[in-house]
């Protein structure tokens, strides 16, 4: 049985992306049943030197399908646009990513290949081969702003458990 690089990134980001998706609905929920307005969320850090919850969703959107867009250019570099300031823009920019996620083909994904990709932030620029850019760097970034939007949520009560971070598994056919 072979194993690609399409098998190891887009199922994983479909799986994750889908799982933000429920844990941004449940966030919702609780904003409008406890009366908390929705930017309290959204701003909210684990800690004061780290991204709000805007930023790690934004960020989630920026390691899968940026991390293509970002092989197919050549380079990429942190995104530091705005992010949508509400759960509807939020949950549109992860559904857009999702979507285009799902038009991933294995020929598209496995054709990156080999080819240079740089990291590049200001002065710094880190030469990577797409596969070790999407499994070394990207993919472990998505996992993390995942993980740290699911904490932020959690931290201030929304109602999560594991299996709203871990979503839908692949189970055996």
């Amino acid at each position: 049985m072979s194993f690609s690089l399409y098998d190891a990134t887009v199922p994983a980001w479909r799986q994750t992306l889908r799982a933000v998706m429920g844990y941004l609905d449940k966030a919702q929920a609780h904003c409008d049943a406890q009366g908390v307005a929705p930017a309290t969320l959204i701003e909210a850090r684990l800690i004061d030197d780290m991204f709000p919850l805007g930023f790690q969703i934004n960020s989630v959107c920026v390691h899968s399908l940026g991390a293509i867009e970002g092989v197919r250019r050549g380079t990429f570099s942190p995104d530091r646009s705005p992010w949508p300031a509400d759960f509807a823009g939020l949950r549109a920019k992860v559904q857009a990513t999702l979507e285009a996620i799902e038009r991933l083909q294995p020929d598209d994904v496995n054709g990156l290949m080999g080819r240079d990709v740089t990291f590049q932030r200001g002065e710094v620029a880190v030469p990577f081969v797409a596969e070790n850019f999407l499994l070394s760097f990207s993919l472990p970034n998505f996992y993390f702003h995942a993980a740290t939007g699911y904490d932020i949520l959690r931290s201030r009560g929304v109602p999560l458990g594991k299996v709203d971070y871990l979503g839908a598994v692949r189970k055996k056919a």
